[in-house]
């Protein structure tokens, strides 16, 4: 699959539908996968979510209205995505310094700050990076027992998930092998997209178990299904995870032949991980490909 022309095509839409209402599903769907996928894959090659580019076109475009027609700024705020004129002119305001009635009687084409649309050149430009392969493995289902819940790009409640995991493990039943795991859910309706461009998903952090019996009052059980993966080991600390994705979601996934599949990328934790604050640690990530 040509990842970087669904990027494009991804962005081709945004900009035909600058002045409707655009839904974070039907971006997904003209990209051709999921949105949980796009919302990675378009953070990392562009730098921003999704909702943040969308807006920064909108107030760009309305630079160009304010001076160039004569249209009422209520009129060009509900033209640019705003419910009204008040939350384009604090955005606006937020964006270039200076409110759309000033920037309009200052009538000078200052677009500092402004968000230009992409084209192929410059997201090529963005997505390069170091060719790293990945090793591809064949997995068996594992069964995972821990605890889920709702996190996000600008609220990260991980940490407190694997304290709470930690303070129980011993309750859970554990495989001989004793491998820990975090894993990103993609179902539609747990991953979103919030107006201010947030991006927000579930997650499980859990103990392989060799079955699914008694467990404690809150852990909940999920079955990671058999299948290939493409697998990326991160060296280094935990806080330095997040370049790891960067390079995975900006850079390989543009170039590599192999097409993603609709199953769930996850994280395991093995005896390789020395802590995570410990500069030798090491951390599986397996993206699923078909």
């Amino acid at each position: 699959m040509d990842y970087l022309l669904s990027l494009e095509k991804a962005i081709e839409y945004i900009e035909q539908n600058l002045e409707e209402e655009l839904f974070s599903e039907d971006i997904a769907k003209v990209a051709g996968y999921s949105l949980y996928h796009l919302t990675h894959i378009f953070t990392a090659v562009i730098g921003e979510p999704i909702g943040n580019y969308i807006q920064k076109r909108r107030l760009s475009n309305s630079c160009k209205k304010l001076l160039y027609t004569k249209n009422r700024i209520i009129d060009i705020a509900l033209d640019s995505g705003f419910g009204s004129s008040e939350a384009f002119s604090r955005a606006f305001k937020s964006a270039y310094g200076v409110s759309p009635i000033i920037y309009r009687k200052n009538n000078v084409d200052l677009y500092t700050g402004t968000k230009k649309m992409l084209d192929r050149e410059t997201i090529l430009h963005l997505a390069k990076g170091i060719t790293i392969k990945p090793h591809i493995v064949e997995l068996d289902k594992i069964t995972v027992a821990g605890i889920r819940g709702e996190t996000s790009t600008l609220d990260n409640i991980l940490p407190d998930l694997w304290y709470r995991l930690n303070e129980i493990c011993s309750q859970i039943p554990a495989s001989s092998v004793a491998r820990r795991f975090g894993i990103c859910e993609t179902d539609r309706k747990k991953t979103y997209i919030t107006k201010d461009g947030n991006v927000a998903f579930s997650e499980i952090v859990g103990i392989e178990v060799d079955g699914l019996g008694q467990l404690p009052e809150g852990v909940d059980t999920k079955i990671i299904p058999g299948g290939r993966y493409a697998v990326f080991t991160h060296k280094g600390t935990v806080d330095t995870l997040i370049k790891t994705y960067d390079y995975i979601w900006g850079s390989w996934i543009l170039f590599t032949k192999e097409t993603l599949d609709e199953r769930e990328d996850f994280e395991i934790y093995d005896e390789r991980f020395l802590g995570a604050d410990h500069a030798d640690t090491q951390i599986d990530i397996y993206i699923p490909v078909k």
